[in-house]
C-alpha cells in the first residue's frame, strides 16, 4: 500500500516535458499542406493524442499520429501543442505535453488587379485584359492559371497566360469585366475588382459603291460583284443595294465590316441600269451615288445567209454572204470561212450584220459558215452548202426539129428576144453551137423556116453580131444594137446534132 501510494506521487500530471515533443513548420502559404507531428518516446505507451490551437482542442487520436492542414488559410495562423496520455508503469497512466509553436500562414499571391489596354476603345478595334497579380521569390515557379469574365459569362477558363486579347470587341461587348487567379490545384483562386469597359461606336459615313469586273462592266451568263462600303463606321454595319428606277432592293447584308459583297449571278442584259446602295449601324442611313452598270452581251448565236442574184448560185455570179449575231453587244468581227478556210473578214462597230462579197468559181462548191467575236466570246455559225453550177446558155434555137436547129433567140437583163440576119455568118452560127454544146455550124436559115412567127411583143435584141468564130457565148461578140430590124430578118442557125448518151 505504502508503494502505490509513492508512485501516484512521482507519477507527472500535466507538464511540459521531453518525453513528447511537436514537430512543424514556423511559416507556412495559403494553400500549403502542413503537417504537425507529435511524437513520445515510446509512441507505442502513447493511449490519446490531442491536438491544440490558441488552447482550443482541435483534434484527438488514440495513437501517435499526425495533424494535417491540408489547404492553409489565413485562420491557420497560430499557437499549437499536443497532450498525450501514455502508461507510466504498470496500471499507472501519466499526461505528457509539448512545448507551444507558433505557426505563421502568408499569402501566396494577392488578389489581381484587372487593367485594360484601353477602357473606352473604338468599336473593332482590339483590347487587351492583363490579370495582374506575383508571387513571393522563394515561390516564384508556383505555375498559376487565369481566367476571365464579363457579366458573369467566361470568357476564357484557366488560361496559362495573364493576358487575354479581344481580337475585335463592339458595342455590345461593353460591360463589367474581372479575372481570377488560381493555382494549379485550386487550393488558391482569388478574384479581381470589375472594370467596366464602354466601347465607342462610329456611324457610317462616306458610303460609296463599285462594280468589281476588270472591265468596269457586266457580261451577261456571268456573275457581277457590286461593293458597298464606308470610309467610316464600326460594329455591325447593314448593307442594301437598290435600282435607282423602281428603289427596290436587290440584295442585303449585315457584317462587321466596312465593305459587303452582292454578287449577281448570272448577270443578264436586263439588268444593266444605274444602282445605289445604304448603309447603316444605328446612326441613320447614308446612300452612296448612283453607279451606272452596263452589261455587255457575248456572242451567242452567228447566223449565215448567202444571197445569190438569181434561183441558183452560177459561176460567175456575185453572192455576198452574211453573218449576224442579233443580240451581241458592239463592236463585232466576223470572219467567213469557205471548208474552214479563211475567206476574210469585215468589222461592224455599231453591231448588227456584216457582208462578204464572193465572185464565184467552180472551186467555190463547199461548205460556208461564219464567226462572230466581241471579245467576250466567240461563237460560229451552223454549216450552210453552196452548189456552184455552170450558168446555162444565154442563147437558144427554137421550132427546129432539134435543140441544135431552129431560130436564134438571146437573154439579156432576164428577157429574150431575136437575133436580126444582117451580117449573120457561120462564125456567128459556130459560137452559137458551141455555147449551147452543139456539133459543128452547117447553115445560116432565114428564121422564117420555123414557124409559128414570132410574137411582136419579143423584142429583137441585137441588130448585127460580130463574132470571129473563136468566142464561148455569143455574148463575148461585139454587137450592134437594133435599130431598124424586125421579125421578118431573123436570124436562124443549124449545127450539128448531138445525140444523148445512152451508155
Amino acid at each position: 500500500m505504502l508503494l502505490w501510494s509513492l508512485l501516484l506521487i512521482l507519477a507527472p500530471v500535466g507538464v511540459q516535458s521531453d518525453w513528447l515533443s511537436i514537430s512543424m513548420p514556423h511559416r507556412a502559404y495559403e494553400g500549403d499542406r502542413v503537417d504537425i507531428s507529435c511524437t513520445g518516446e515510446k509512441n507505442h505507451d502513447i493511449k490519446r493524442l490531442k491536438y491544440f490551437k490558441d488552447g482550443s482542442h482541435i483534434a484527438t487520436y488514440s495513437s501517435a499520429s499526425s495533424y494535417t492542414i491540408s489547404n492553409a488559410r489565413f485562420s491557420d495562423s497560430g499557437s499549437y501543442f499536443c497532450k498525450a496520455d501514455r502508461k507510466f508503469f504498470l496500471f499507472i497512466d501519466t499526461t505528457e505535453e509539448t512545448r507551444s509553436m507558433w505557426l505563421n500562414v502568408q499569402e501566396l499571391f494577392p488578389a489581381p488587379g484587372l487593367t485594360a489596354s484601353s477602357l473606352q476603345p473604338i468599336e473593332g478595334s482590339s483590347v487587351t485584359l492583363s490579370c495582374n497579380t506575383w508571387l513571393p521569390s522563394d515561390r516564384a515557379t508556383t505555375p498559376l492559371r487565369y481566367s476571365f469574365f464579363k457579366d458573369g459569362r467566361t470568357l476564357r477558363s484557366e488560361w496559362s497566360s495573364p493576358k487575354f486579347t479581344i481580337s475585335a470587341i463592339w458595342k455590345e461587348d461593353s460591360g463589367n469585366y474581372w479575372c481570377e487567379a488560381m493555382t494549379s490545384s485550386h487550393s488558391v483562386v482569388k478574384r479581381s475588382h470589375r472594370s467596366y469597359i464602354d466601347v465607342e461606336r462610329i456611324p457610317v459615313s462616306q458610303v460609296s459603291m463599285e462594280i468589281q469586273s476588270p472591265n468596269g462592266w457586266g457580261v451577261e451568263g456571268q456573275k457581277l460583284v457590286l461593293v458597298c462600303s464606308v470610309a467610316k463606321g464600326t460594329g455591325l454595319i447593314t448593307y442594301s443595294w437598290h435600282r435607282e428606277d423602281t428603289k427596290e432592293s436587290v440584295g442585303r447584308d449585315s457584317q462587321h465590316s466596312q465593305r459587303a459583297e452582292l454578287e449577281i449571278s448570272p448577270v443578264r442584259e436586263s439588268h444593266a441600269g444605274g444602282y445605289y446602295c445604304t448603309a447603316h449601324n444605328s446612326y441613320g442611313l447614308v446612300q452612296s451615288a448612283v453607279v451606272n452598270i452596263t452589261v455587255k452581251v457575248p456572242v451567242l448565236d452567228p447566223v449565215l445567209s448567202i444571197s445569190v442574184p438569181g434561183v441558183l448560185p452560177f459561176i460567175g455570179d456575185v453572192v455576198e454572204l452574211q453573218c449576224e449575231d442579233k443580240r451581241a453587244s458592239p463592236p463585232l468581227l466576223y470572219w467567213f470561212y469557205h471548208e474552214n478556210i479563211t475567206l476574210g473578214n469585215t468589222s461592224a462597230p455599231s453591231g448588227g450584220k456584216a457582208a462578204f462579197k464572193l465572185t464565184l468559181t467552180a472551186g467555190h462548191s463547199g461548205n460556208y459558215s461564219c464567226e462572230a467575236d466581241n471579245g467576250w466570246g466567240m461563237k460560229r455559225s451552223e454549216v450552210l452548202p453552196l452548189h456552184v453550177t455552170e450558168p446555162p446558155p444565154k442563147v437558144r434555137l427554137v421550132n427546129g426539129p432539134h435543140h441544135c436547129e431552129g431560130r436564134v433567140e438571146v437573154e439579156q437583163e432576164g428577157r429574150w428576144g431575136t437575133v436580126c440576119d444582117d451580117g449573120w455568118d457561120m462564125k456567128d452560127v459556130a459560137v452559137v453551137c458551141r455555147e449551147l454544146g452543139c456539133g459543128a455550124a452547117k447553115h445560116t436559115p432565114i428564121a422564117m423556116l420555123y414557124p409559128p412567127v414570132v410574137d411582136e411583143a419579143l423584142p429583137v435584141l441585137i441588130q448585127v453580131a460580130l463574132c470571129n468564130g473563136t468566142e464561148k457565148s455569143l455574148a463575148e461578140c461585139e454587137q450592134v444594137e437594133t435599130f431598124d430590124c424586125g421579125h421578118d430578118e431573123d436570124a436562124g442557125a443549124v449545127c450539128e446534132a448531138v445525140l444523148p448518151n445512152t451508155s
